[in-house]
């Protein structure tokens, strides 16, 4: 045990101590914290004002532009020729055109620019021609538009959880995109990891340093301690990714602070906020309440150290077969086609997270840690949990045992070139 315990030590010490490690933990949450603090910012920010000078020929669309925070409409009374030389005279940023209409087809709508514009200011002013032909032709028609606007009703649907005897709040749009970033990490952290124990394994052999570590440790425990050694690199920097995620991100809001108030407090006046969309907000806020976070991370945690035990052996012993990293593609993609799979058919798990599917899936070893992990936002019943944690626990265990027979040939082969048949021949020898 205590040779086990200096081979995670110096697994472990060795990769927290290079460069790499150091840049990646720091980088990667930056990144990470930059996907909610840019559009944040972004959202804050003043948009540029456009004006833009209209040219009407039928007149019906006159005095009913509803003007936007950042775009002003014009009215021109010049010939449309005339109106393409002065709205560049006069800095306008466009130049809109309406001919005479027909409003069952209108066609011939043009928008002149100095520059080509975004998205937005094209979607704007088709939104406001759009609603303003619909309002003249509800006008015609003897139909009051108010009365129509009234008439339209938004549902939001309350769900909870009943299950005969406790009722509790859920939220599906919320357990959707927590289930997604779960089962995108697990998938992520045990790719990363568990080829960072192939790497290392390949690294040793091809030195031909494993040789002499062998000389005083069994190839299991070896490969035993490189696995645990990595694992505990893993927790390390997953940790630090969480605390400094979340601390640069505070950062960023202290330092910003009042000048992101007032650009906020600026955009509320500007665009006032409905009852409607402040119900939404306060809704999903309060959904978020309705997650259970310790249990679902105490079973992340779980799901994580099986998944990453598991694939990381088969990994350990794909390194010990080859000489270098280019060799080992034969043999990876066997094992990495049930994690790939198990990620790509996240959309139907998540439609129906109680279905067959889904419950096959996340009892199968090699699937349940990302399928497992995609259901559990959706109250996934505890004798399901049990059932698949037993199966894992299993799992592991046996492909760490499988692995180390491979391994334990594997790690003193030099210069040949493997196939199945040949791994099939070292798990059956008898050393």
């Amino acid at each position: 045990m205590n040779k086990i315990f200096l081979i995670v030590k110096r697994e472990y010490l060795t990769r927290v101590k290079k460069k790499s490690f150091l840049i990646t933990t720091f980088v990667f949450p930056l990144l990470m914290a930059s996907v909610w603090i840019i559009p944040f910012w972004l959202a804050t920010q003043p948009s540029e004002e456009r004006i833009i000078e209209v040219v009407d020929e039928d007149g019906i669309f006159e005095s009913h532009y509803n003007e936007r925070s950042n775009i002003k409409f014009v009215h021109s009374d010049l010939p449309l020729e005339v109106a393409k030389i002065h709205f560049i005279e006069e800095g306008y940023s466009g130049l809109l055109y309406i001919p005479e209409l027909d409003l069952d087809d209108p066609k011939g709508i043009t928008f002149w620019s100095k520059q080509a514009e975004g998205y937005e200011v094209q979607g704007t002013i088709e939104s406001i021609l759009e609603n303003e032909i619909e309002r003249i032709k509800l006008k015609m028609a003897g139909i009051d538009s108010g009365i129509l606007d009234k008439s339209k009703t938004d549902i939001s649907l309350e769900t909870k959880n009943f299950d005969g005897n406790n009722e509790k709040e859920s939220n599906t749009a919320t357990a959707t995109w927590l289930s997604i970033i779960l089962a995108f990490i697990i998938y992520f952290i045990i790719f990363l990891y568990g080829a960072q124990v192939m790497r290392g394994v390949v690294e040793e052999k091809t030195s031909r340093i494993v040789e002499v570590i062998i000389s005083s440790v069994k190839p299991f425990q070896l490969m035993l301690g490189k696995i645990l050694g990595i694992a505990g690199v893993a927790f390390t920097q997953l940790l630090l990714w969480i605390i400094l995620t979340f601390g640069f991100g505070a950062l960023f809001i202290n330092l910003s602070g009042e000048g992101q108030k007032q650009a906020v407090t600026h955009q509320i006046q500007d665009q006032p906020t409905s009852m409607e969309e402040n119900s939404m907000m306060l809704k999903a806020i309060q959904s978020i309440e309705t997650i259970d976070f310790p249990l679902i991370l105490g079973m992340f945690a779980i799901y994580f150290i099986g998944g990453y035990l598991l694939y990381s052996s088969l990994f350990a012993a794909i390194g010990s077969a080859v000489d270098s990293e280019t060799d080992s593609q034969q043999f990876m993609l066997p094992i990495t086609i049930p994690l790939a799979i198990s990620f790509a058919v996240i959309s139907a798990i998540i439609r129906e997270p109680h279905g067959a599917l889904a419950f096959w899936m996340s009892m199968i070893p090699l699937t349940s840690p990302v399928v497992m992990t995609m259901r559990l936002p959706f109250d996934v019943p505890a004798w399901q949990l049990l059932l698949s944690t037993c199966f894992l626990i299993a799992g592991f265990l046996f492909t760490t045992w499988f692995a180390g027979r491979i391994y334990r040939v594997g790690i003193l082969m030099y210069g040949k070139k493997v196939n199945y048949k040949e791994l099939m021949r070292w798990f059956f020898l008898k050393l």
